[in-house]
């Protein structure tokens, strides 16, 4: 079952007989965790629908920090940039073997579950929520700091709250999507998914035609390499790759799974060369004044910049009940079979509510998008895109693994931990002292 919800999880649809189909079958599972185990689905998604989906998947938030990290950490980083695309990619690979090694598994906990046993399953699990309820305060994090460009000059307050301007709108924005926690018709939230990847995809747009159209010239120059600031660059970079939780849900819904490989190859192949025609065109345009969110950085008096900013301030609006969808359904399992239909929709509702609340008011405390995007990445998408696929690949296949394959593995797993640690003690740093100076002020 957890393999559709996780389809709503990561925006992976985006057509409307592929939304239809995977919310369906997640409706079905949702009855059948009730009266028992059912049949799955025919496989139905060819290869070019396995690509889209994983490339509308996988540009997302990050994509906005990417020029941003590049600037900051020297051109010479496009190197490893495009390393971790291919690594990552290699890691897909190996979550596809895994998933044709046992046809059991439906979805990343299971091949935790194949490789570590239960240890594996609750470790994967944990890693999961982890990153999205961190990717769904930096989502905010983006509201506001959106928010407050495209009302900058306009005077709002309120008498019984001590917020700024661009936090009361901000909580605004965030009630105004407390309702959609509430859909428990599941056609709904598909829509939400295909209008995240259509906002995702225009933000792209819009930041190539101010290249295009805008006026700016792109002559900055970007420096060679800045070592010191490589930790927190590889977190923002490693982030950008993320959703591999999902990639075993698209090997599932394949009509040809052995065709995966090349679906990897093919998506991680555009959306590595979109990311970096992205970085080098935001870093020679804005230089070191880059914003570490690409659509602040634009010039404000565009037509351009404000359907930037306003693509960006919807997108998050778009991701909450998509990203608290697994919550609810499990929830829902753990309630009494006997309670009533609209009980249920009261507490899942009422429960979400509260979660967004609780992220809203991290997100307007720690209002810092790029540190908190660079820890989730170190802390968390490293273990899930690269250490998690090599040690779950290693151990399944530890009898028939060659020499060569094991050192490569091992070799990405000490990468993983080493670069992910020291990003993780980076982003804190930077994190800790901006909050300090935040509060000495």
């Amino acid at each position: 079952m957890w393999s559709k919800i996780w389809k709503c999880r990561e925006e992976i649809k985006t057509s409307e007989q592929i939304d239809h189909d995977v919310f369906g079958e997640l409706e079905r599972d949702n009855d059948d965790v009730k009266a028992g185990h059912a049949e799955d689905q025919s496989n139905s998604t060819s290869f070019l629908h396995a690509v889209i989906n994983m490339v509308g998947m996988l540009i997302g938030l990050g994509q906005l920090s990417i020029p941003y990290a590049l600037e900051n950490g020297g051109w010479s980083t496009a190197f490893l940039l495009v390393g971790l695309g291919a690594a990552c990619s290699y890691t897909t690979h190996l979550l596809g073997q895994c998933m044709a090694k046992n046809p059991k598994s439906r979805d990343y906990k299971d091949i935790g579950n194949h490789a570590f046993g239960s240890k594996g399953r609750i470790i994967s699990t944990t890693f999961i929520y982890m990153e999205i309820f961190m990717a769904l305060v930096s989502y905010t994090i983006s509201l506001h700091d959106n928010l407050a460009t495209a009302f900058s000059g306009v005077h709002v307050s309120s008498g019984w709250a001590r917020m700024s301007p661009p936090q009361l709108l901000a909580a605004i924005a965030v009630l105004v999507a407390v309702p959609t926690l509430w859909l428990r018709d599941l056609s709904s939230i598909s829509f939400l998914s295909t209008a995240g990847i259509l906002l995702s995809v225009l933000i792209f747009a819009m930041v190539a035609c101010v290249a295009a159209f805008g006026g700016v010239r792109a002559d900055r120059g970007i420096p060679v390499l800045q070592m010191q600031r490589i930790p927190a660059v590889y977190g923002l970079y490693i982030f950008s790759f993320a959703g591999h939780i999902v990639f075993p849900n698209i090997y599932t819904a394949m009509k040809d799974p052995s065709k995966f490989t090349k679906v990897s190859i093919v998506s991680f192949s555009v959306v590595t060369t979109l990311y970096t025609t992205l970085a080098f065109l935001g870093a020679k345009l804005f230089g070191p004044q880059v914003s570490s969110q690409i659509t602040l950085s634009m010039p404000q008096n565009l037509v351009l910049t404000k359907i930037a900013l306003w693509a960006t301030i919807l997108t998050p609006m778009t991701k909450y009940a998509l990203e608290f969808t697994p919550f609810a359904i499990e929830l829902e399992q753990t309630l009494p079979r006997s309670m009533k239909s609209r009980t249920r929709m009261i507490v899942r509702g009422t429960v979400g509510s509260i979660l967004l609340l609780l992220i809203l008011v991290l997100a307007l405390s720690v209002p810092y998008f790029e540190h908190v995007l660079s820890l989730t990445g170190s802390l968390v998408s490293v273990g899930i895109c690269i250490v998690f696929p090599c040690a779950f690949y290693t151990k399944i296949f530890w009898r028939q693994i060659g020499r060569p394959l094991l050192i490569l593995n091992a070799v990405l797993v000490a990468f993983g931990v080493v670069m992910g640690a020291f990003g993780t003690v980076s982003s804190s740093k930077s994190l800790l002292m901006s909050l300090r100076k935040s509060h000495s002020i």
